[in-house]
């Protein structure tokens, strides 16, 4: 199966006047490569919860964003009404008489006019956080298998397509090897009389060295290995791309080899789709 290492989830949840929202999403690493963001006041519990993501992210480059947003401040901060009055009363003995709300707002900004009370986290609100986390991880999840089957059918079909290509070259090569022959009888005649013998020893060695059936043999064993191990195993993306970088070899013997310009067509189209391959087998986890 294959899975993106592209990714995005969101949930969201509401406890006692507090909104969470917690945001996952990934990129392509060739490890896995957190960075977590989260209130200060979640931070005794960020072990845990990185814990969870690297389990089951296993691989990217992943931002998590945990933020918190207060729906109600009733109750959450009090005012020293007795520091307020002092501090209104100093005020008016210096400025003078004046309106008690313009004094007011400048006692309400003094030191201590306001107590913040203790807020800690309950056990309900690290329950909530854990809910939230699962459920993004979650849609996180079904991101990736969505984005990997996009993934499958792409790869599918640039694998096809080189393989269609490897079947377009069969009809050249016995074409390339008379042309090749015909070449070095005709060179050879500028010499006078010719060694038949010796003629087709050097014939017999050159076509060995342009001969490419194990190419091809080996070409076809790595196309059908990649789509085997697409299908049939997960975790699978380091593994495609030692796949692909063997394909490639392949291909570049192929056309070292060629010596004949519609071969060499097919060649380029080849390396065409292989890039391709490359590039989206990046993104495989």
């Amino acid at each position: 199966m294959i899975l993106s290492m592209t990714g995005f989830g969101r949930s969201e949840g509401v406890l006692e006047g507090k909104k969470i929202t917690v945001d996952i999403k990934s990129l392509n690493s060739k490890s896995f490569d957190l960075n977590i963001k989260m209130p200060q006041r979640y931070k005794e519990k960020e072990f845990e919860i990185r814990k969870v993501l690297n389990d089951r992210i296993m691989r990217g480059k992943v931002d998590c964003y945990i933020n918190l947003e207060t729906t109600n401040t009733s109750g959450n901060t009090s005012i020293n009404s007795e520091l307020v009055k002092s501090y209104m009363s100093q005020l008016k003995a210096v400025a003078g008489d004046g309106p008690d709300f313009e004094y007011l707002k400048m006692a309400i900004r003094m030191p201590d006019a306001t107590t913040a009370k203790n807020d800690e986290v309950d056990d309900s609100e690290w329950v909530l956080i854990n809910q939230l986390v699962d459920q993004a991880l979650t849609k996180f999840e079904e991101f990736r298998k969505t984005e990997g089957d996009i993934l499958h059918e792409e790869l599918k079909r640039n694998i096809h397509n080189i393989e269609t290509y490897l079947s377009m070259v069969v009809p050249y090569e016995g074409i390339r090897l008379e042309a090749v022959k015909e070449r070095y009888q005709n060179t050879l005649k500028e010499f006078g009389n010719i060694d038949e013998t010796r003629f087709y020893q050097e014939l017999a060695y050159y076509t060995e060295k342009l001969d490419i059936s194990e190419e091809k043999v080996r070409l076809v064993q790595h196309l059908k290995y990649y789509t085997e191990v697409m299908k049939n195993e997960n975790l699978n993306g380091k593994k495609l791309g030692f796949i692909s970088q063997e394909i490639g070899r392949e291909i570049n013997t192929l056309g070292s080899k060629a010596n004949h310009a519609e071969i060499q067509k097919l060649v380029v189209m080849m390396k065409d789709d292989l890039e391709k391959i490359k590039e989206q087998t990046l993104n495989v986890l």
